[in-house]
């Protein structure tokens, strides 16, 4: 089961499109809110019907868990004592944790990245305490999964399912969703 956190704030594309990913590549994924209600408003004023509560929930089978960024959405995760008590619970059992954008700032507050290669949005990398910082895409080391920001969230969504589901079932993906073509922009004079 994976799980991924939002708390108002957050970055809606760094959400969305690894839910969409994951859900394409047959994976269970929950929509977990950090709030009081399963309402939660992202960063550019979209709001999201969580599938749960995180005082609600039981991450008992958590395979992995994931952190979607955005500055505000980032610092109200940090704030948030269950989920550093979770992410620091599952860590230890060597679960994959992955985290987006700013929200690789969370675990290198936390120290999980140290001695790790990781990657973040480029703003924020002073903040990865004791990473061995990357400025690729998707970044993995052992079962920490991190990743730049917006434009790199089909990638990480594509990472996420070859972790769970296999580098075959990804590629099927990535080319059933035609993001292996070139990106073309047609304009039509009158």
């Amino acid at each position: 089961m994976v799980y991924i956190f939002l708390a108002e704030g957050f970055e809606e594309i760094e959400a969305i499109t690894p839910v969409d990913i994951l859900r394409r590549g047959g994976v269970e994924v929950t929509i977990v809110s950090m709030n009081d209600s399963v309402e939660v408003k992202g960063g550019h004023g979209i709001t999201v019907l969580a599938d749960k509560i995180f005082d609600e929930a039981d991450f008992s089978d958590a395979d992995m868990l994931i952190l979607p960024g955005g500055g505000k959405g980032t610092e109200n995760l940090s704030r948030h004592g269950g989920l550093i008590s979770l992410l620091t619970d599952k860590n230890e059992k060597n679960k994959y944790i992955a985290a987006i954008c700013a929200a690789p700032i969370i675990l290198g507050q936390m120290g999980i990245l140290a001695g790790k290669s990781a990657t973040c949005y480029p703003s924020e990398t002073a903040l990865l305490k004791g990473a061995k910082l990357s400025e690729g895409k998707v970044v993995q080391d052992s079962n920490i999964i991190t990743s730049r920001g917006p434009g790199t969230a089909h990638e990480f969504g594509l990472k996420l399912v070859s972790i769970l589901k296999g580098k075959e079932v990804a590629d099927k993906l990535n080319e059933g969703m035609l993001f292996k073509r070139k990106f073309e922009v047609v304009i039509k004079e009158k």
